[in-house]
């Protein structure tokens, strides 16, 4: 009989044609997930980074995201529809991701006294993604459900009033650091398991996917810390009018037009005087 279907004491659990594959299935779960949850992360800080273009150029972001350029109108609710999405596949991988969390105070000790005898920088990198990602559970879900529940409050006076004068900054502030590191680590931490190999040399390879972390979260952090500066000064200049949406040049003009033709329209015609 041949090795691999005696369960031999002291042998890797590999060699067992009878263990279950579905905690490898898991892992691939998880790690889709999280490179899908990562991407988005990315996108969307370019996005909102907008507003350094300019209010206009971030209320035609937030139109776009409503449908108006492709359906002709602005349908808040496929913002919900989509970070409801985003969130499902947030807790899908949050709850993945808990399986490999101490569970108890014991495994607790037994990690820290692993990873201080240890001193590996990617154990201690494994334990900055457990306390960012336990971090978001609570920041990202907090973001999420206010975007799901306030759709059509999404714009350069709109996002501005929220941060300042609902005292969302603070919240903003931590979810953004929180954020980039997890997604650049946890990306980082992706392509050295996986094996990723972008150049033949192993340690030149591991060297540059370091830096390459290294410039993605200080890049997206610096990107963030911009943008949300200048959300806190359009909110200050613009606390006195809180709840009034900003509404661009071109829609200004085009009212006042509208509103000169209606006068026209329903103004008295002049009297024609009779000669004597």
């Amino acid at each position: 009989m041949p090795l691999d279907v005696y369960n031999v004491v002291g042998a890797p659990a590999a060699i067992r044609r009878d263990r279950s594959r579905w905690p490898a299935r898991l892992d691939v779960i998880q790690a889709l997930s999280g490179l899908l949850l990562a991407l988005f992360v990315w996108c969307h800080m370019v996005l909102e980074s907008s507003i350094l273009l300019g209010k206009d150029a971030m209320y035609r972001v937030a139109r776009f995201m409503e449908g108006r350029y492709l359906l002709g109108a602005d349908y808040p609710f496929l913002v919900t529809c989509a970070a409801g999405v985003i969130l499902a596949i947030f807790v899908v991988h949050a709850a993945l991701a808990m399986r490999k969390f101490p569970a108890s105070y014991r495994e607790y000790r037994a990690f820290r006294t692993h990873m201080a005898n240890f001193r590996h920088p990617d154990s201690a990198l494994w334990w900055l993604q457990v306390w960012t990602g336990f971090a978001l559970f609570f920041l990202g879900s907090v973001h999420m459900i206010g975007v799901m529940t306030r759709p059509g409050d999404i714009g350069p006076y709109e996002s501005a009033d929220r941060i300042v004068s609902d005292w969302m900054w603070p919240v903003y502030a931590l979810l953004l650091v929180t954020v980039h590191l997890h997604a650049g680590v946890g990306i980082y931490r992706l392509a050295v398991k996986w094996g990723l190999r972008l150049w033949h040399d192993p340690e030149t390879n591991l060297r540059r996917l370091k830096l390459a972390r290294t410039i993605i979260i200080a890049f997206f952090i610096l990107l963030g810390s911009a943008s949300l500066g200048v959300y806190v000064a359009i909110g200050i200049g613009h606390r006195d009018h809180k709840g009034e949406p900003y509404r661009p040049p071109w829609e200004h003009s085009a009212t006042t037009t509208q509103q000169g033709r209606a006068e026209t329209a329903i103004a008295p015609a002049p009297t024609t005087g009779v000669a004597p």
